[in-house]
């Protein structure tokens, strides 16, 4: 009787265990999903070979991704570049992302820019209601950008930049339930830069601060229902500082961190919801992704990802870039290692960037590409108020 009670007891704090441990995983995996995250991708080869970090490092024809308020500081008068990634290719052979991206100096304190990015998610084979195929269709997604960028003295800018996005995730193809159509949004970013010489020891340099409130604008829906969903609306803060080793050498170090400002699915334990609705308007909703997470501030904080770059540079020529993107395993578990180089020809720069899964970890981004050509059309000359 006493070893029965014993076992009886053993196993009743077992069961209670795992419960508690399902009650755990239940609020530990916990991702922030939106419409369209295609937005969230980094587009361009340099800012990807250095763990998806940009918001703060030197200003290039891709700063409108990552922080617009850059351009105000651009060297060059005029450029142009084109980005290709290959995306998830061991899971889809013909999914791929394009970046076209422009900029163009107005005078010394304004500079404008625009881009297309389009993201072709490969053939799918459709099916109706009773899993009959339907038709093969080309699923894409495309967003069209512009931005106004301004200098406000020799140190800190600022930058708006308005942005339309279509899904068309459906491809036109309907069901006896609902009618699917493409998503639309409008949006725009808030953006900061700024940057100051550093003098350390006997080297001098740089450092810079910057800030982008991206994809502040209107909900998407891909049906005829009422309900719709928040886009990557995202917090971006970071920082970076350059050292001039000498006079052909730069060593440049760069950390960015992400918040994705929209509510936290709530989580239902026993019929009860344990967290917050997230059918709110949009302003609501960037609020309350602040304190809204089922498991309280700590659950807050794994939702913030951030990147970590380097960046060595030889005569403003050659330029070898390495870095790490880390996301808690709670809420997508993206980590890797990213790795490239980048060549400047007279007036055409090309970036190489690679991906690689941390060893003993299975990721599907492993082995992406990305390849990046620029045209600069030539250099700025910039009248500072000093």
């Amino acid at each position: 009787m006493y070893k029965t009670c014993i076992i009886a007891l053993c196993l009743t704090m077992f069961a209670l265990s795992a419960s508690a441990q399902k009650r755990r995983d239940i609020r530990t995996i916990n991702s922030v999903y939106t419409a369209v995250p295609f937005l969230t991708i980094a587009p361009d080869s340099r800012a990807a070979a250095m763990g998806d970090v940009g918001v703060a490092t030197s200003p290039d024809v891709n700063s409108l991704h990552w922080n617009p308020a850059k351009y105000a500081f651009i060297e060059n008068d005029e450029s142009i570049a084109l980005s290709y990634s290959p995306w998830l290719r061991g899971l889809i052979r013909d999914m791929n992302l394009l970046y076209l991206t422009w900029n163009k100096r107005i005078d010394d304190f304004q500079v404008i820019a625009a881009s297309l990015r389009y993201f072709n998610m490969g053939s799918i084979q459709f099916t109706d209601d009773r899993g009959q195929p339907i038709d093969i269709r080309r699923p894409n997604e495309f967003a069209i950008d512009a931005a106004y960028s301004r200098r406000f003295s020799d140190n800190i800018s600022s930058a708006l930049a308005f942005r339309y996005a279509r899904s068309d995730i459906s491809a036109g193809i309907s069901n006896s339930a609902m009618k699917a159509k493409a998503g639309n949004s409008f949006a725009a970013d808030i953006a900061l830069f700024y940057h100051s010489e550093l003098y350390l020891f006997d080297k001098t340099g740089n450092w810079a601060l910057g800030a982008n409130f991206s994809n502040i604008g209107t909900k998407m829906s891909y049906s005829n229902a009422q309900h719709k969903m928040f886009i990557p609306i995202n917090m971006r803060l970071g920082g970076a500082i350059g050292i001039d080793l000498d006079t052909y050498n730069k060593m440049t170090f760069a950390v960015d961190v992400n918040k994705l400002l929209v509510p936290t699915p709530p989580i239902f334990e026993n019929g009860e919801m344990i967290g917050y609705p997230r059918d709110v308007p949009v302003v609501q909703g960037i609020i309350q992704s602040f304190y809204d997470a089922p498991d309280g501030f700590n659950e807050e904080m794994r939702e913030i990802t951030f990147g970590l770059g380097l960046e060595y540079m030889y005569r403003n020529m050659f330029a070898i870039r390495t870095g790490y993107f880390h996301e808690d395993r709670s809420k997508g578990n993206r980590r890797y290692f990213t790795m490239g180089v980048g060549l400047k020809m007279n007036m055409i720069d090309f970036d190489f960037s690679y991906l690689i899964s941390p060893i003993g970890q299975s990721n599907p981004l492993n082995n992406t590409l990305r390849f990046t050509i620029i045209y600069n059309f030539g250099k700025a000359n910039i009248i500072t108020t000093a």
